[in-house]
């Protein structure tokens, strides 16, 4: 039996009344033979089992209802699919500044997407809490790669460049 929330409020008073008006009853002893009097509700109407068909729930066509579902399911594929796009977007956005040997290292959030200002100030708050995580470029000459043609060795010219 379903309970409106203001019946319940209603009951208690009812058995409170009760147990105030019987003064000489003994609470520990078994209740014999007691029928509970029906349940008012604020229009003064008894409560009962049986589903008034004013209060029945509509129901729908079950073609139209898998409808409904088929087209839910849709938009819910449609919508995964965009946050895959979007968090695509967001590590090409990353590896495009340059900043990071790993783009993924930065946490996806939808805001880096829109706002660059953002973006700028995400990875410098990530690069300054983790520096290790910044990408490193050799400068200079460090003794690898192609290095310019020395030409022919004149041995002479050496003595020559020393002596003077």
């Amino acid at each position: 039996m379903h309970l409106h929330p203001d019946t319940r409020y209603e009951r208690e008073s009812i058995m409170t009344k009760q147990a105030s008006e019987t003064t000489d009853l003994d609470l520990r002893a078994p209740v014999q033979n007691w029928t509970p009097e029906p349940l008012v509700n604020k229009d003064d109407t008894a409560q009962t089992d049986e589903p008034d068909e004013q209060t029945e729930p509509d129901t729908f066509p079950r073609e139209y209802v898998q409808q409904l579902r088929d087209e839910n399911a849709k938009y819910r594929q449609r919508a995964g699919r965009s946050d895959d796009l979007a968090k695509r977007l967001h590590t090409s956005l990353v590896a495009a500044t340059g900043r990071l040997v790993d783009p993924s290292d930065l946490p996806f959030d939808e805001g880096h997407v829109d706002d660059e200002a953002a973006l700028r100030a995400a990875l410098d708050d990530l690069l300054a809490r983790k520096p290790h995580l910044a990408t490193r470029k050799p400068s200079g000459n460090v003794g690898q790669g192609m290095t310019p043609d020395a030409g022919s060795v004149n041995l002479a010219g050496i003595l020559r460049a020393s002596a003077s």
